[in-house]
Protein backbone atom coordinates (compact mmCIF):
# COMPACT_ATOMS: atom_id res chain seq x y z
CA UNK A 1 0.00 0.00 0.00
CA UNK A 2 1.46 3.38 -1.06
CA UNK A 3 1.70 6.16 1.51
CA UNK A 4 -1.40 8.32 1.26
CA UNK A 5 0.48 11.64 1.42
CA UNK A 6 2.90 10.54 -1.34
CA UNK A 7 0.04 9.53 -3.63
CA UNK A 8 -1.78 12.77 -2.86
CA UNK A 9 1.36 14.79 -3.67
CA UNK A 10 1.91 12.93 -6.95
CA UNK A 11 -1.74 13.37 -7.92
CA UNK A 12 -1.48 17.09 -7.25
CA UNK A 13 1.64 17.33 -9.41
CA UNK A 14 -0.02 15.39 -12.23
CA UNK A 15 -3.15 17.52 -11.98
CA UNK A 16 -1.06 20.63 -12.60
CA UNK A 17 0.80 19.09 -15.54
CA UNK A 18 -1.76 16.77 -17.15
CA UNK A 19 -5.25 18.09 -16.35
CA UNK A 20 -5.11 20.80 -18.99
CA UNK A 21 -3.93 18.34 -21.63
CA UNK A 22 -6.68 15.87 -20.79
CA UNK A 23 -9.37 18.55 -20.69
CA UNK A 24 -8.29 19.89 -24.07
CA UNK A 25 -8.32 16.57 -25.89
CA UNK A 26 -11.57 15.47 -24.20
CA UNK A 27 -13.25 18.73 -25.22
CA UNK A 28 -12.04 18.18 -28.76
CA UNK A 29 -13.61 14.72 -28.68
CA UNK A 30 -16.89 15.68 -27.01
CA UNK A 31 -17.28 19.22 -28.37
CA UNK A 32 -16.85 22.62 -26.74
CA UNK A 33 -20.49 22.53 -25.61
CA UNK A 34 -19.51 19.68 -23.28
CA UNK A 35 -16.52 21.31 -21.64
CA UNK A 36 -17.98 20.68 -18.20
CA UNK A 37 -18.34 16.98 -19.00
CA UNK A 38 -14.65 16.95 -19.99
CA UNK A 39 -13.75 18.62 -16.69
CA UNK A 40 -15.82 16.08 -14.75
CA UNK A 41 -14.04 13.23 -16.51
CA UNK A 42 -10.65 14.73 -15.62
CA UNK A 43 -11.70 15.13 -11.98
CA UNK A 44 -13.10 11.59 -11.82
CA UNK A 45 -9.90 10.24 -13.36
CA UNK A 46 -7.69 11.94 -10.79
CA UNK A 47 -9.93 10.78 -7.92
CA UNK A 48 -9.75 7.23 -9.23
CA UNK A 49 -5.96 7.54 -9.44
CA UNK A 50 -5.69 8.51 -5.77
CA UNK A 51 -8.01 5.67 -4.70
CA UNK A 52 -6.38 3.01 -6.88
CA UNK A 53 -2.74 3.96 -6.38
CA UNK A 54 -3.16 4.12 -2.61
CA UNK A 55 -3.93 0.38 -2.53
CA UNK A 56 -2.27 -1.02 -5.66
CA UNK A 57 0.73 1.28 -5.85
CA UNK A 58 1.68 3.92 -8.39
CA UNK A 59 1.96 2.51 -11.95
CA UNK A 60 5.24 2.67 -13.85
CA UNK A 61 3.88 5.39 -16.14
CA UNK A 62 1.27 7.35 -14.12
CA UNK A 63 0.56 9.83 -16.94
CA UNK A 64 -0.22 7.03 -19.39
CA UNK A 65 -2.49 5.46 -16.77
CA UNK A 66 -4.41 8.72 -16.44
CA UNK A 67 -4.85 9.07 -20.20
CA UNK A 68 -6.05 5.47 -20.53
CA UNK A 69 -8.68 5.94 -17.82
CA UNK A 70 -9.80 9.33 -19.21
CA UNK A 71 -10.04 7.86 -22.70
CA UNK A 72 -12.19 4.96 -21.47
CA UNK A 73 -14.45 7.32 -19.56
CA UNK A 74 -14.88 9.40 -22.73
CA UNK A 75 -15.80 6.28 -24.69
CA UNK A 76 -18.31 5.30 -21.99
CA UNK A 77 -19.89 8.75 -22.15
CA UNK A 78 -20.20 8.61 -25.94
CA UNK A 79 -21.70 5.11 -25.80
CA UNK A 80 -24.15 6.26 -23.14
CA UNK A 81 -25.70 8.74 -25.59
CA UNK A 82 -28.75 7.33 -27.29
CA UNK A 83 -27.66 8.79 -30.60
CA UNK A 84 -24.06 9.43 -31.64
CA UNK A 85 -25.23 12.52 -33.51
CA UNK A 86 -25.56 14.25 -30.14
CA UNK A 87 -21.78 14.46 -29.94
CA UNK A 88 -20.92 17.71 -31.72
CA UNK A 89 -17.20 17.46 -32.30
CA UNK A 90 -14.73 16.97 -35.10
CA UNK A 91 -14.92 13.17 -34.71
CA UNK A 92 -18.73 13.08 -34.94
CA UNK A 93 -18.61 11.64 -38.46
CA UNK A 94 -16.16 8.97 -37.40
CA UNK A 95 -18.13 7.54 -34.50
CA UNK A 96 -21.26 6.28 -36.21
CA UNK A 97 -20.18 2.72 -35.60
CA UNK A 98 -18.86 0.88 -32.57
CA UNK A 99 -16.09 -0.49 -34.80
CA UNK A 100 -14.65 2.94 -35.64
CA UNK A 101 -15.30 4.62 -32.29
CA UNK A 102 -12.28 3.39 -30.25
CA UNK A 103 -9.77 4.02 -33.04
CA UNK A 104 -11.19 7.52 -33.64
CA UNK A 105 -10.80 8.41 -29.98
CA UNK A 106 -7.39 6.72 -29.72
CA UNK A 107 -6.06 8.83 -32.59
CA UNK A 108 -6.71 12.03 -30.65
CA UNK A 109 -4.70 10.75 -27.67
CA UNK A 110 -1.47 10.66 -29.65
CA UNK A 111 1.11 13.11 -28.27
CA UNK A 112 1.04 15.34 -31.36
CA UNK A 113 -2.76 15.48 -31.26
CA UNK A 114 -2.80 16.27 -27.53
CA UNK A 115 -0.50 19.24 -28.20
CA UNK A 116 -2.68 20.35 -31.11
CA UNK A 117 -5.78 20.03 -28.92
CA UNK A 118 -4.26 22.34 -26.32
CA UNK A 119 -3.43 24.94 -28.95
CA UNK A 120 -6.99 24.73 -30.28
CA UNK A 121 -8.37 24.97 -26.75
CA UNK A 122 -6.38 28.16 -26.09
CA UNK A 123 -7.83 29.82 -29.18
CA UNK A 124 -11.36 28.60 -28.44
CA UNK A 125 -11.18 30.07 -24.93
CA UNK A 126 -9.96 33.34 -26.45
CA UNK A 127 -12.76 33.57 -29.03
CA UNK A 128 -13.81 37.21 -29.70
CA UNK A 129 -17.40 36.53 -28.60
CA UNK A 130 -16.07 35.87 -25.09
CA UNK A 131 -15.14 38.91 -23.01
CA UNK A 132 -11.40 39.28 -22.48
CA UNK A 133 -11.58 38.92 -18.70
CA UNK A 134 -13.56 35.68 -19.12
CA UNK A 135 -11.15 34.43 -21.81
CA UNK A 136 -8.24 34.76 -19.42
CA UNK A 137 -10.06 33.27 -16.44
CA UNK A 138 -11.22 30.23 -18.42
CA UNK A 139 -7.80 29.52 -19.94
CA UNK A 140 -6.03 29.86 -16.61
CA UNK A 141 -8.56 27.47 -15.06
CA UNK A 142 -8.71 24.82 -17.80
CA UNK A 143 -5.23 24.80 -19.32
CA UNK A 144 -3.16 26.44 -16.60
CA UNK A 145 -4.62 24.43 -13.76
CA UNK A 146 -4.98 27.47 -11.48
CA UNK A 147 -7.58 27.45 -8.75
CA UNK A 148 -10.32 30.08 -8.69
CA UNK A 149 -8.59 31.63 -5.68
CA UNK A 150 -5.28 31.94 -7.54
CA UNK A 151 -6.98 33.52 -10.54
CA UNK A 152 -8.83 35.96 -8.27
CA UNK A 153 -5.50 37.01 -6.77
CA UNK A 154 -3.94 37.49 -10.20
CA UNK A 155 -6.89 39.72 -11.20
CA UNK A 156 -6.99 41.53 -7.85
CA UNK A 157 -10.64 40.56 -7.43
CA UNK A 158 -12.75 38.06 -5.48
CA UNK A 159 -13.48 34.39 -6.13
CA UNK A 160 -17.18 34.96 -6.85
CA UNK A 161 -16.31 37.33 -9.69
CA UNK A 162 -13.94 34.79 -11.23
CA UNK A 163 -16.54 32.01 -10.93
CA UNK A 164 -19.00 34.18 -12.83
CA UNK A 165 -16.44 34.98 -15.55
CA UNK A 166 -15.65 31.30 -16.05
CA UNK A 167 -19.36 30.45 -16.14
CA UNK A 168 -19.99 33.13 -18.79
CA UNK A 169 -17.14 31.81 -20.93
CA UNK A 170 -18.44 28.24 -20.71
CA UNK A 171 -21.92 29.47 -21.59
CA UNK A 172 -20.57 31.13 -24.74
CA UNK A 173 -18.69 27.99 -25.75
CA UNK A 174 -21.80 25.91 -25.21
CA UNK A 175 -24.43 28.19 -26.73
CA UNK A 176 -22.43 29.25 -29.77
CA UNK A 177 -20.84 25.81 -30.23
CA UNK A 178 -17.43 27.40 -30.72
CA UNK A 179 -15.21 24.92 -32.48
CA UNK A 180 -11.72 24.06 -31.34
CA UNK A 181 -9.60 25.32 -34.20
CA UNK A 182 -6.77 27.71 -34.97
CA UNK A 183 -8.38 30.86 -36.43
CA UNK A 184 -7.98 32.11 -39.98
CA UNK A 185 -5.02 34.40 -40.81
CA UNK A 186 -7.39 37.39 -40.87
CA UNK A 187 -8.35 37.05 -37.20
CA UNK A 188 -5.18 35.37 -35.93
CA UNK A 189 -3.33 38.44 -34.69
CA UNK A 190 -5.97 39.67 -32.25
CA UNK A 191 -6.58 36.14 -30.96
CA UNK A 192 -2.85 35.64 -30.40
CA UNK A 193 -2.78 38.80 -28.27
CA UNK A 194 -5.45 37.36 -25.98
CA UNK A 195 -3.66 34.01 -25.71
CA UNK A 196 -0.32 35.66 -24.94
CA UNK A 197 -1.88 37.78 -22.21
CA UNK A 198 -3.13 34.60 -20.56
CA UNK A 199 0.28 32.93 -20.74
CA UNK A 200 1.96 36.07 -19.41
CA UNK A 201 -0.37 36.13 -16.39
CA UNK A 202 0.15 32.42 -15.77
CA UNK A 203 3.92 32.87 -15.82
CA UNK A 204 3.77 35.87 -13.49
CA UNK A 205 1.68 33.96 -10.96
CA UNK A 206 4.45 31.36 -10.87
CA UNK A 207 7.30 33.88 -10.85
CA UNK A 208 5.87 35.82 -7.92
CA UNK A 209 2.93 33.94 -6.35
CA UNK A 210 0.20 36.24 -5.12
CA UNK A 211 -1.09 33.97 -2.35
CA UNK A 212 1.08 30.88 -1.91
CA UNK A 213 3.82 30.96 0.71
CA UNK A 214 6.12 29.38 -1.85
CA UNK A 215 8.78 31.79 -3.07
CA UNK A 216 8.41 30.47 -6.61
CA UNK A 217 5.91 28.21 -8.31
CA UNK A 218 8.13 26.66 -10.92
CA UNK A 219 5.32 24.38 -12.10
CA UNK A 220 3.25 27.37 -13.24
CA UNK A 221 6.24 28.95 -14.98
CA UNK A 222 7.02 25.66 -16.71
CA UNK A 223 3.40 25.29 -17.82
CA UNK A 224 3.34 28.82 -19.26
CA UNK A 225 6.60 28.14 -21.11
CA UNK A 226 5.33 24.79 -22.41
CA UNK A 227 2.13 26.34 -23.78
CA UNK A 228 4.09 29.23 -25.33
CA UNK A 229 6.44 26.75 -26.97
CA UNK A 230 3.42 24.96 -28.49
CA UNK A 231 2.68 28.21 -30.32
CA UNK A 232 6.29 28.51 -31.49
CA UNK A 233 6.19 24.98 -32.91
CA UNK A 234 3.13 25.75 -35.05
CA UNK A 235 3.98 27.70 -38.20
CA UNK A 236 0.70 29.65 -38.04
CA UNK A 237 1.27 30.93 -34.50
CA UNK A 238 5.06 31.30 -34.37
CA UNK A 239 4.99 35.10 -34.53
CA UNK A 240 7.67 37.58 -33.33
CA UNK A 241 5.63 38.55 -30.25
CA UNK A 242 5.34 34.87 -29.28
CA UNK A 243 9.11 34.46 -29.60
CA UNK A 244 9.56 37.63 -27.54
CA UNK A 245 7.39 36.30 -24.72
CA UNK A 246 9.38 33.06 -24.74
CA UNK A 247 12.59 35.08 -24.55
CA UNK A 248 11.27 36.96 -21.54
CA UNK A 249 10.29 33.73 -19.79
CA UNK A 250 13.67 32.10 -20.41
CA UNK A 251 15.57 35.12 -19.10
CA UNK A 252 13.43 35.38 -15.98
CA UNK A 253 13.62 31.66 -15.18
CA UNK A 254 17.40 31.66 -15.64
CA UNK A 255 17.64 33.60 -12.35
CA UNK A 256 15.66 31.10 -10.27
CA UNK A 257 18.67 29.53 -8.52
CA UNK A 258 19.92 32.94 -7.37
CA UNK A 259 16.53 34.41 -6.51
CA UNK A 260 15.91 32.41 -3.33
CA UNK A 261 18.06 31.01 -0.53
CA UNK A 262 16.97 29.12 2.59
CA UNK A 263 13.35 30.02 1.91
CA UNK A 264 14.24 33.71 1.65
CA UNK A 265 13.76 36.04 -1.30
CA UNK A 266 16.94 37.64 -2.67
CA UNK A 267 16.63 40.94 -4.54
CA UNK A 268 18.26 41.42 -7.94
CA UNK A 269 20.85 43.70 -6.36
CA UNK A 270 21.97 40.98 -3.92
CA UNK A 271 21.85 37.98 -6.24
CA UNK A 272 24.94 35.86 -6.92
CA UNK A 273 25.07 36.16 -10.70
CA UNK A 274 27.32 33.13 -11.04
CA UNK A 275 24.22 31.07 -10.14
CA UNK A 276 22.28 32.34 -13.14
CA UNK A 277 21.57 29.58 -15.66
CA UNK A 278 23.72 30.44 -18.65
CA UNK A 279 22.05 27.88 -20.91
CA UNK A 280 18.62 29.44 -20.33
CA UNK A 281 20.09 32.92 -20.72
CA UNK A 282 21.52 31.97 -24.12
CA UNK A 283 18.15 30.54 -25.15
CA UNK A 284 16.48 33.77 -24.08
CA UNK A 285 18.94 35.87 -26.07
CA UNK A 286 18.43 33.59 -29.11
CA UNK A 287 14.62 33.83 -28.93
CA UNK A 288 14.87 37.61 -28.56
CA UNK A 289 17.09 37.82 -31.65
CA UNK A 290 14.59 35.74 -33.64
CA UNK A 291 11.77 37.95 -32.36
CA UNK A 292 13.58 41.03 -33.67
CA UNK A 293 13.09 40.02 -37.30
CA UNK A 294 10.57 42.25 -39.05
CA UNK A 295 8.90 45.43 -37.80
CA UNK A 296 6.72 43.98 -35.05
CA UNK A 297 7.24 45.63 -31.65
CA UNK A 298 5.20 44.40 -28.69
CA UNK A 299 5.29 44.85 -24.95
CA UNK A 300 6.95 41.43 -24.77
CA UNK A 301 9.81 42.62 -26.99
CA UNK A 302 10.42 45.53 -24.64
CA UNK A 303 10.10 43.52 -21.43
CA UNK A 304 12.45 40.86 -22.81
CA UNK A 305 14.91 43.57 -23.87
CA UNK A 306 14.73 45.02 -20.34
CA UNK A 307 15.44 41.60 -18.84
CA UNK A 308 18.33 41.17 -21.28
CA UNK A 309 19.95 44.43 -20.13
CA UNK A 310 19.93 43.13 -16.55
CA UNK A 311 21.26 39.73 -17.62
CA UNK A 312 24.17 41.20 -19.58
CA UNK A 313 25.43 43.32 -16.66
CA UNK A 314 28.30 41.83 -14.64
CA UNK A 315 26.88 43.38 -11.48
CA UNK A 316 23.94 45.49 -10.34
CA UNK A 317 26.18 48.59 -10.34
CA UNK A 318 27.23 47.88 -13.95
CA UNK A 319 23.64 47.85 -15.22
CA UNK A 320 23.05 50.15 -18.19
CA UNK A 321 20.34 52.20 -16.45
CA UNK A 322 20.14 54.77 -19.25
CA UNK A 323 19.39 52.02 -21.74
CA UNK A 324 16.73 50.67 -19.37
CA UNK A 325 15.15 54.10 -19.05
CA UNK A 326 14.91 54.41 -22.83
CA UNK A 327 13.17 51.02 -22.99
CA UNK A 328 10.77 51.95 -20.17
CA UNK A 329 9.95 55.25 -21.89
CA UNK A 330 8.90 53.31 -25.00
CA UNK A 331 7.03 50.70 -22.95
CA UNK A 332 5.15 53.42 -21.07
CA UNK A 333 3.85 54.76 -24.39
CA UNK A 334 2.97 51.30 -25.71
CA UNK A 335 1.44 49.95 -22.50
CA UNK A 336 0.61 52.83 -20.14
CA UNK A 337 -0.24 51.91 -16.57
CA UNK A 338 0.84 52.36 -12.95
CA UNK A 339 3.04 49.23 -12.83
CA UNK A 340 5.07 50.41 -15.80
CA UNK A 341 5.29 53.85 -14.19
CA UNK A 342 6.55 52.19 -11.01
CA UNK A 343 9.35 50.37 -12.79
CA UNK A 344 10.21 53.45 -14.82
CA UNK A 345 10.44 55.56 -11.63
CA UNK A 346 12.75 52.98 -10.03
CA UNK A 347 14.93 53.07 -13.13
CA UNK A 348 15.08 56.89 -12.99
CA UNK A 349 16.30 56.58 -9.42
CA UNK A 350 19.33 54.58 -10.53
CA UNK A 351 19.88 56.27 -13.90
CA UNK A 352 19.71 59.83 -12.50
CA UNK A 353 19.36 60.19 -8.74
CA UNK A 354 17.47 58.68 -5.82
CA UNK A 355 15.69 62.00 -5.26
CA UNK A 356 14.43 62.13 -8.86
CA UNK A 357 13.29 58.53 -8.61
CA UNK A 358 11.45 59.28 -5.38
CA UNK A 359 9.77 62.29 -6.95
CA UNK A 360 8.59 60.15 -9.86
CA UNK A 361 7.24 57.50 -7.49
CA UNK A 362 5.21 60.09 -5.62
CA UNK A 363 3.54 61.20 -8.86
CA UNK A 364 2.02 57.75 -9.45
CA UNK A 365 -1.65 57.20 -8.66
CA UNK A 366 -3.40 53.89 -8.18
CA UNK A 367 -0.75 51.91 -6.30
CA UNK A 368 -1.73 52.79 -2.76
CA UNK A 369 -2.53 49.10 -2.10
CA UNK A 370 0.57 47.75 -3.84
CA UNK A 371 3.34 46.64 -1.50
CA UNK A 372 6.00 46.85 -4.24
CA UNK A 373 5.24 50.57 -4.54
CA UNK A 374 5.70 51.24 -0.84
CA UNK A 375 8.84 49.08 -0.79
CA UNK A 376 10.26 51.17 -3.67
CA UNK A 377 9.56 54.32 -1.66
CA UNK A 378 11.30 52.75 1.32
CA UNK A 379 14.32 51.83 -0.77
CA UNK A 380 14.92 55.35 -2.10
CA UNK A 381 14.19 56.94 1.29
CA UNK A 382 16.76 54.61 2.84
CA UNK A 383 19.38 55.65 0.27
CA UNK A 384 18.54 59.29 1.06
CA UNK A 385 18.97 58.52 4.80
CA UNK A 386 15.38 59.58 5.58
CA UNK A 387 15.11 56.67 8.00
CA UNK A 388 11.83 57.58 9.71
CA UNK A 389 10.05 57.97 6.38
CA UNK A 390 11.68 54.80 5.10
CA UNK A 391 10.41 52.87 8.12
CA UNK A 392 6.88 54.13 7.50
CA UNK A 393 7.06 53.15 3.83
CA UNK A 394 8.36 49.65 4.57
CA UNK A 395 5.80 49.23 7.37
CA UNK A 396 3.03 50.16 4.90
CA UNK A 397 4.40 47.59 2.47
CA UNK A 398 4.56 44.95 5.22
CA UNK A 399 0.92 45.55 6.18
CA UNK A 400 -0.19 45.12 2.55
CA UNK A 401 1.99 42.14 1.54
CA UNK A 402 0.14 38.80 1.35
CA UNK A 403 2.89 36.19 1.08
CA UNK A 404 5.24 35.03 3.83
CA UNK A 405 8.26 35.53 1.55
CA UNK A 406 7.40 39.18 0.92
CA UNK A 407 6.70 39.78 4.59
CA UNK A 408 10.04 38.26 5.60
CA UNK A 409 11.89 40.36 3.03
CA UNK A 410 10.21 43.58 4.17
CA UNK A 411 10.72 42.81 7.86
CA UNK A 412 14.42 42.33 7.17
CA UNK A 413 14.55 45.79 5.57
CA UNK A 414 12.81 47.30 8.62
CA UNK A 415 15.21 45.56 11.00
CA UNK A 416 18.24 46.82 9.02
CA UNK A 417 17.03 50.43 9.28
CA UNK A 418 16.33 50.12 13.02
CA UNK A 419 19.88 48.90 13.60
CA UNK A 420 21.22 52.06 12.00
CA UNK A 421 18.95 54.50 13.80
Amino acid sequence: MARSENVQQLAGHLFRHEAGKMAAVLTRILGSDRLEVAEDIVQDTLMKAVETWRFKGVPENPSAWLYAVAKNKALDFIRSRQRHEQIHSEIAKAIHSEWSLPSSVNSLFLESEIEDSQLRMMFAACHPSIQEESQIALTLKILGGLSVREIASAFLTNEETIQKRIARAKEKLRDEKISLEIPSPQSLSSRIDAVLKVLYLLFNEGYHPSQSNQLLREDLCEEAMRLTYLMIQNHMTSKPKVLALMALMCLQVSRFNARTNNEKFISLEQQDRSLWNKQLMDKGFAFLEQASEGNDLSEYHLEAAIAAVHMKADSFADTDWNRLLTLYDILAQLKPGPIIELNRAITIGYAKSYREGLDELRKINGLESNHFYHAALGNFLTHLKENDNALRAYSNALNIATTLADKDFLQKKIDEIKLRV
